[in-house]
């Protein structure tokens, strides 16, 4: 299109003396396709009957009354109901000037790879005078809000963060610019003045001053990782000094965060991990490690914490070794490139305090598989059970033929689920992996550890051995005398009731 539709979005809350003023601003542009959307936040004055006139009067005016919710809900409610490709967000005490519409949406059309649209702008009301421009970058945005208010983007850009922030009581504007541009995307700067910012003594921006220490603590909250990316850590209070306080306490207690590349847009929810863990999340597992489930957007993640070691062990893997959360990941990634099952790697955390190692996690995607390989052993009537046996035996052979030893292959760290004749097995719990060249007495050892009857053994060291060309008997032998002692005396299990 080359003139796409602009909505002009503006919302009210007791401006009787200022909002025909910025309607008639609006109304006066030479852009030819807008339209303007007026949502009234729970006046008490004359602000809605203004607009209600104004809707009666034009048909591009549209007039909707909430309660009162705050601006960000005004201006959400507003970007449902807007109907335009470019939304242009104007207070209801300002004005902009006639081009404005016009030269913003050119260089949307135009910029493909520009998010937001901004300009020159001048000071009215109580204070007169030209605004002062200072050019965008990430790091700058990170600390101050360099982005009128009055800047225009495209509607699909706001509904896909979620639109503006209705948690944050002031500033909500900046949260919003954070969240467009956090992830990438440019922005315009018109040499043009076009917006008029009206100075209040009494206005939201001057009264949000109070509501400092609010605000910080939000915006850390929902963009902690866009923070440590441009900060080096969180946004203090004292904003000019964060990425020095940053740079000091890192020293003390540095941090590791890791997300793969194909997770970037969700990599807030893994930077919140060190906050949350303890207090949310569904706990599947609770011992020595604990496993909780997250939902993360439409998928659900399994996080590991794995347990602090001893002093000694703190001081290995602070300096010499890698983390169990780090090994987990980058095994993750080399069983995948063999062509080996196993969930999908989302990253690691680590936490070291000074030179000693504190904590970690390990981030994954959850497996779809429905079964553990510890319900074979429980139940000796399980629907397949031989067939499956076999496949897991065949699995077995395939890792060490790939040259993968699992160090605690155990009946909870093989999963499994079946469908029809297909048989779908993946390996989890991987920090104890070995590489190499994996020899016939070492694969049958590697069985010690599933508490299986006898026959059911000898049934999986015999396709084991089939799978990797073994002698079956040989292998029989060796399974049966790797064997754990405190798994021998069972001879046989009862059917399950």
């Amino acid at each position: 299109m080359k003139n796409p539709l602009v909505s002009v979005i503006i919302p009210v809350y007791n401006m009787e003396a200022f909002l025909a003023e910025a309607i008639d601003s609006v109304l006066a542009s030479t852009y030819p396709n807008f339209e303007i959307i007026v949502v009234d936040d729970g006046s008490t004055d004359q602000s809605p009957v203004i607009a209600q006139h104004y809707s009666e009067r034009d048909t591009r005016i549209r007039f909707y009354r909430q309660s009162n919710r705050g601006v960000a809900a005004a201006r959400n409610l507003a970007l449902q109901e807007a109907r335009g490709e470019f939304i242009l967000p104007v207070d209801a005490d300002d004005k902009i000037s006639k081009i404005f519409l016009e030269t913003a949406a050119k260089a949307l059309v135009q910029l493909p790879q520009v998010k937001i649209v901004t300009c020159e702008y001048e000071y009215f009301g109580e204070k007169k005078g030209k605004g002062k421009y200072r050019p965008y970058h990430r790091r700058l945005i990170a600390r101050k809000n360099v982005i009128n208010n009055c800047s225009m983007y495209r509607r699909t850009d706001a509904l896909k963060v979620g639109g503006y922030c209705e948690e944050i009581i002031g500033r909500e504007d900046w949260e919003f610019w954070i969240s467009l541009l956090k992830n990438g995307g440019e922005v315009e700067h018109l040499s043009e003045t076009g917006f008029y910012y009206r100075i209040r003594s009494n206005s939201k921006r001057i009264t949000d001053r109070k509501l400092k220490k609010h605000i910080i603590d939000v915006l850390n909250r929902r963009h902690k990782a866009f923070f440590y990316r441009e900060l080096g850590g969180k946004l203090h209070y004292r904003r000019s000094l964060s990425r020095l306080l940053n740079f000091f306490y890192h020293c003390y207690k540095p941090e590791t965060f890791f997300v793969h590349p194909d997770f970037k847009e969700e990599e807030e929810f893994f930077y919140s991990l060190p906050d949350i863990f303890d207090n949310q999340g569904e706990t599947i597992h609770s011992g020595r490690n604990i496993i909780k489930i997250f939902n993360a957007g439409n998928r659900k993640w399994v996080v590991k914490s794995f347990q602090s070691p001893n002093v000694v062990n703190r001081f290995i893997y602070g300096i010499f070794r890698k983390s169990k959360a780090r090994r987990s990941y980058e095994y993750a990634l080399k069983l995948l490139s063999l062509g080996i099952a196993t969930p999908q790697p989302i990253g690691y955390y680590e936490q070291k305090i000074l030179f000693l190692f504190h904590k970690s996690f390990y981030v994954s995607e959850r497996s779809e598989c429905n079964h553990r390989f510890e319900e074979l052993i429980r139940d000796v009537n399980f629907p397949d059970r031989e067939k499956i046996l076999k496949a897991v035996a065949r699995f077995t052979a395939e890792l060490h033929e790939k040259g993968v030893l699992h160090s605690d292959y155990s009946a909870g760290n093989i999963l499994f689920s079946q469908t029809n004749d297909d048989i779908h097995i993946e390996l989890i719990d991987l920090n104890r992996l070995k590489f190499g060249k994996i020899s016939k007495t070492a694969g049958c050892r590697n069985f010690e550890r599933l508490n299986l009857e006898p026959e059911a053994l000898k049934t999986m060291a015999e396709e084991y051995a089939v799978a990797r060309g073994f002698e079956k008997q040989e292998c029989v032998e060796l399974v049966q005398r790797y064997r754990w002692k405190k798994h021998k005396n069972i001879s046989s299990l009862q059917p399950k009731n």
